[in-house]
């Protein structure tokens, strides 16, 4: 049993699959955790780099699938969460299911958030802990054609920085959000995006770089990152341009049918 112990989530694939194998390189016992059966087969992967690994499949959007993964943790102290679980949703919100834009919203909000409030007291208490908290530039871009998730997004960016200031005086205790931009994962497939510009980019940041941004914030305790120039330069340009043309670009970017043929 290594003396460091992680958790973290959405690790099936993507970024959260990418900071599971810094943590474990950098010699963490791992508790991985998505929604789906393939958080078995990566955490199989991850026992190549000889720390421990437990996988648990479990639905983040609910209270339940969040107390599961705590009860998985089965006491042990939290030196690091990875709170990465996430799920995006496009089209016209007018043309979405009620399922599916609250499994978006519990899965980026509720259950993050639940999360965090299960695993910070403990860390603040001893004065000592590193959270990582997956955002997005898109929380500072009015989403259209994907109003839902960007704005889950910014309830998170704009959460994470307000719980900093909570916690300011454990300042043991790092709490840093990730912001990237579009990253090459499982994401837009998922989402239905596979029609849009935004979906079909060449030009999507790899999640190895992305995961190793956060990875190095939250180590050097950072409160936040944009991973990328692009991306730093999209959150500076999203405070000073109108929402109404944020939401004009954005709409060509993921409005279905918007993919180059």
């Amino acid at each position: 049993m290594a003396d460091k112990f992680a958790i973290i989530t959405g690790a099936s694939t993507g970024i959260g699959f990418e900071l599971a194998t810094l943590a474990a390189k950098n010699g963490y016992d791992i508790l991985i955790a998505a929604n789906e059966a393939l958080i078995n087969d990566a955490g199989a992967d991850l026992k190549q780099f000889g720390t421990g690994v437990q996988a648990v499949e479990a639905d983040l959007s609910t209270i339940e699938g969040v107390d599961t993964l705590i009860a998985a943790a089965a006491g042990r102290r939290i030196d690091l969460l990875c709170a990465n679980a996430g799920h995006g949703l496009g089209h016209g919100f007018l043309d979405q299911q009620v399922k599916d834009w609250r499994f978006v919203v519990d899965t980026n909000i509720t259950g993050t958030i639940y999360l965090l409030q299960q695993v910070l007291p403990a860390m603040v208490a001893r004065n000592d802990g590193k959270v990582l908290v997956t955002g997005s530039v898109a929380g500072y871009i009015p989403g259209a054609f994907q109003a839902v998730y960007n704005g889950t997004k910014a309830f998170i960016d704009s959460f994470t920085e307000a719980l900093r200031n909570e916690i300011k005086d454990a300042d043991g205790v790092t709490l840093t959000t990730l912001m990237p931009g579009p990253v090459d994962t499982e994401f837009f497939d998922r989402g239905g995006m596979n029609d849009t510009s935004v979906g079909t980019d060449p030009n999507k940041s790899d999640p190895v770089d992305v995961a190793k941004d956060g990875w190095d914030a939250v180590m050097a305790g950072k409160p936040s990152i944009f991973s990328g120039w692009k991306t730093k330069v999209q959150g500076v340009l999203a405070n000073v341009i109108p929402g109404s043309v944020l939401a004009e670009q954005h709409r060509n970017m993921a409005e279905p049918g918007t993919a180059e043929q």
